[in-house]
């Protein structure tokens, strides 16, 4: 069977570079069509499916004899994957028809159908669908399928039509042509406004303008949001004042300007006054450590708040009114007309769910808010519930204007493949439906106010509820942050932009249950061990997406809250704490999971598998701490078990440095993409010898290789475990001493072990000095190491410290060494007299300090191929500050492999234009 592409090389840094870009794309894209967790971005995902549906050019020998043409060819695949991945090509037809040209190309027409049966957010079914295969998407939330629904299996069903509302016949004469889904779009627009104005005449009295006061222009203004802060019973008994509860009272700061509420005591009860000079007494009541009276100064312990808070005691007092201003925002103290509007009666008639007992990802319920229902304010209650029920509205004129307009008025149900008047108004809903949802996630009291964007944090920051303490309510009606109107234009933009070609299936469907489906291609983003909880987590939309659109989809909302006990997360709440049954729960799922796709797999595609999260365990041996991820050691041991061969890991840097998630956790900056085969029924047994065996003679190259390819050395480490685990997976058993079958966790250690032995073995090309300088900074890093010892460890090596020392490598004084900090090196520094040790931290320092030119002027005067050396050894420095976990050192190593390429180029033209002996790259 021929080898595909994503088997031998890829365009990492094109594919990377666009897909942390893509994070940054906001209207049109289809992560804004609903929220979702943890999705993978489009570019890797298109990258991923396509190439591996494409031979590698070594796979043709007949046709690429030669490596030098192999190399070529691949080069020219690689200009189309990079064109291909560009979020601005999407539906570029040109740039579609050459990709589609390349997989027809090694695959004929026989053209496989793709499932993800952990479809989430959709970005694999989507881009499969994109470059022309039959896309199937299986989730078990109903969440997921609702998200996939409307992304592959809705709009092709109504792809060029033209929209079907009253205003439409003066669209058309606009000389708008309806291409792929954008009449579906225009009508989603037209109806949403309806339900916008619908709204607005039954609750609008609930919004009221603000009164501006003079000094702010005057008039009345719409206002964007109330600003609230909670409140508990002060238990200093001298004072028992009406206590606010606050992160912050500012609510504007930036440069010299700030805006602030002042909390006002009157007979015990909290009122506030805003300021916009001065500096306020207290920023805030609360912090990680408690919270203090901002009345009497009491210290108040989070014990106490949970107490009042579960005795239903937490209240909450408005802080202040922000409106829209012709110049900006206005920051206006609430008046008695504000204060009342907000007195709003709790309808019976609401999703009163309890919320998940999870306490890793719900605080609320701590302080007494136990439903879904306690995440939103009265007023917000009546808001979201009054648009959801719109939504059956919407539908109804919507089929009868679609009827009208001539669609088959044959009331076939959009979940029975309906195409008609009905199916359309359906439609229309699922997505009228998905605007509310967005509209909740703005619209809750679990949202804040950001006081220098002066905009409304989402309730998901991140991937939990948190408890906020003051919290901003926005306006739906307004025209700005949280509005109804931003969160139709993100949903009628990114229905415009989806594909809409071939028709996608979509189905509730368990992982672990066998769908029947055989011979086909799988890529797949499995859950992340206990990372997230997907099902918990979208309960808070599900209670709104079910009272939307239950009647549509009666069997994928039967239940009153997502279904968990199926869900393949390992979660200890739902085993009684246990987190041993946790973990066995999640792995024996895993292992089924990987077994149904050994089953549906086709055997001469590969099966490509994410994973992005690094469940950490901590041991402890006679060579020290030692980290393992569980989580990653599980899903490769499902994997193996399965019966696959894994023949490739590729490190794709999806997620953003900056998100929440990796504030404080150990997460993986990057997704590892798994490339397995179907392992052959005849794959031998083999000793430990001989795995260490094999795995020696075929790790180097490999690692040479991804090295040539100026892979980042953070990536290094688990994109070694390609060539690495391939060995072991190939075998059906790797046999211990004693008899008993090698664990993944021992093959991992194993392969580190190699990993090390590797870039140990680069040392012997290097300098002597530099030698025992890497073996100093392993030992001690810059810290002092006693003159005896460093001597022993100098004449080991070949090197003498006089001799460091006169070249202002290292410091020797008082019967201490230890190495020169960067900043401590001199100025200026005989390069072509230099070992690799110093020419490596010059360049690291010049590239901290001035860049790729900096970097490039020391790497251009460097002699020979010295810089090579150095850039080799910035790995192997690398390797060293991950194992030792010196993180802030080990970045500025990864950041000058990462710019190699560009370095070198520039350095390269610098020795052009001067004459300098021998050259850098030689």
């Amino acid at each position: 069977m021929p080898k595909k592409l994503i088997e031998v090389s890829l365009p990492l840094d094109a594919i990377n570079a666009e897909s942390a870009r893509e994070k940054s794309i906001r209207h049109g894209h289809p992560s804004t069509l609903h929220l979702w967790w943890a999705r993978r971005p489009l570019a890797a995902a298109r990258a991923v499916i396509w190439s591996s549906l494409v031979d590698d050019p070594s796979s043709h020998p007949e046709l690429f004899p030669t490596e030098k043409e192999q190399s070529k060819e691949r080069e020219r695949l690689f200009g189309i994957l990079t064109k291909l991945v560009k979020w601005e090509n999407s539906n570029n037809p040109e740039i579609l028809a050459e990709a589609k040209a390349e997989i027809k190309r090694s695959m004929g027409d026989d053209i496989p159908a793709l499932l993800d049966p952990f479809a989430g957010g959709g970005a694999i079914p989507l881009e499969a669908q994109r470059l022309g295969l039959e896309a199937h998407a299986h989730d078990l939330n109903p969440v997921a399928v609702m998200i996939n629904k409307a992304m592959i299996e809705i709009p092709p069903k109504f792809a060029g039509k033209p929209p079907v509302n009253p205003e439409s016949p003066t669209l058309m004469g606009r000389g708008t042509e309806w291409n792929g889904a954008k009449g579906l779009a225009e009508d989603v627009r037209y109806y949403g406004e309806w339900m916008k104005r619908e709204a607005f005449q039954r609750i609008g009295h609930l919004y009221p303008k603000v009164k501006v006061p003079k000094e702010q222009g005057g008039g009345e203004a719409t206002v964007i949001a109330w600003i609230w802060a909670r409140t508990i019973k002060c238990p200093n008994p001298a004072c028992g004042c009406e206590m606010p509860l606050a992160n912050s009272f500012v609510l504007f700061k930036k440069n010299s300007s700030i805006v602030w509420a002042e909390p006002i005591f009157d007979k015990g009860t909290v009122s506030f006054t805003v300021h916009h000079d001065g500096m306020p007494k207290l920023e805030g009541t609360v912090n990680r450590r408690g919270a203090v009276c901002a009345c009497c100064g009491t210290p108040v312990g989070f014990h106490y708040i949970r107490e009042e808070g579960q005795a239903g005691r937490l209240g909450a007092r408005l802080c202040a009114v922000i409106a829209e201003g012709n110049g900006g925002r206005l920051y206006i103290s609430a008046d008695t007309e504000q204060v009342q509007a907000t007195q709003t009666e709790r309808s019976t008639d609401i999703p009163n769910a309890a919320l998940p007992s999870n306490p890793r990802d719900f605080k609320t319920p701590n302080y007494g808010m136990r439903s879904f229902a306690d995440l939103f304010t009265n007023r917000q209650l009546t808001a979201l519930t009054t648009f959801s029920d719109l939504v059956g509205e919407a539908l109804k004129k919507a089929e009868s204007d679609a009827a009208a307009a001539g669609l088959p008025d044959d009331h076939a149900a959009l979940r029975d493949g309906g195409t008609g008047a009905r199916a359309y108004g359906e439609s229309i809903a699922v997505y009228l439906s998905f605007a509310i949802d967005k509209l909740a996630d703005y619209h809750s009291a679990i949202c804040s106010w950001h006081n220098s964007k002066e905009l409304i944090r989402n309730t998901f920051g991140r991937q939990a509820i948190p408890m906020i303490w003051d919290y901003a309510e926005a306006n739906p009606f307004c025209h700005s942050s949280g509005c109804f109107d931003n969160m139709l234009e993100w949903v009628t933009k990114c229905v415009g932009e989806l594909p809409s070609v071939t028709c996608g299936v979509t189905r509730q469907f368990d992982a672990q249950s066998d769908c029947g489906m055989r011979n086909i291609m799988i890529s797949t983003d499995p859950p992340y061990y206990d990372n997230i909880g997907y099902a918990d987590l979208s309960d808070f939309f599900y209670v709104w997406m079910r009272r939307s659109l239950r009647n549509i989809y009666p069997n994928i909302f039967r239940t009153m809250l997502v279904p968990k006990a199926e869900e393949l997360v390992a979660t200890p709440y739902r085993f009684d704490g246990s987190e041993e049954r946790a973990r066995e729960f999640f792995e024996d799922g895993m292992l089924q999971s990987c077994r149904q796709i050994y089953d549906y797999a086709r055997a001469d595609i590969p099966v490509t598998i994410y994973y992005a999260y690094k469940q950490s365990d901590t041991e402890t041996g006679e060579n020290g701490a030692r980290t393992q991820s569980t989580g990653w050691e599980t899903m490769l041991s499902a994997v193996i078990r399965a019966g696959f061969t894994i023949t490739g890991t590729w490190p794709m840097r999806t997620e953003l440095s900056v998100r929440s998630l990796a504030q404080g956790t150990n997460a993986l900056a990057s997704s590892i993409v798994l490339v397995c085969r179907k392992r052959d029924e005849s794959a031998p047994v083999c000793t430990r010898h001989d795995f260490i065996k094999a795995l020696r003679r075929e790790l180097k190259p490999a690692l040479q290789k991804l090295q040539q390819s100026n892979i980042a050395p953070v990536d290094l480490a688990q994109s070694a475990i390609g060539p690495g685990i391939a060995v072991f997976s190939r075998y059906k058993n790797v046999l211990e001493a004693d008899g008993s079958a090698m664990s993944v966790r021992s093959a991992l250690q194993i392969i580190n072990q190699e990993l090390d032995r590797y870039f140990s073995g680069q040392d012997s090309n290097i300098d002597s000095d530099s030698r025992f300088c890497i073996e100093l900074f392993s030992l001690k890093a810059y810290n002092t190491m006693g003159y005896g010892d460093a001597d022993v460890l100098a004449r080991a090596k070949g090197a003498s410290i006089s001799r460091l020392v006169e070249h202002n490598v290292v410091y020797a004084a008082k019967g201490d060494v230890r190495l020169l900090t960067r900043e401590e090196l001199p100025e200026k520094v005989e390069l072509e007299k230099c070992g690799v040790w110093m020419l490596t931290q010059l360049l690291v320092r010049a590239m901290g300090t001035g860049g790729i030119e900096g970097c490039a002027l020391t790497a251009a005067a460097a002699h020979g191929s010295l810089a090579e050396e150095a850039r080799n050894l910035a790995y192997r420095l690398y390797s060293i500050c991950e194992r030792k976990n010196w993180a802030e050192e080990g970045r500025a190593y990864n950041s000058l492999v990462s710019e190699w390429p560009k370095i070198k180029e520039r350095a390269a033209d610098l020795q052009a234009s001067r004459p300098v002996q021998g050259n850098l790259f030689d």
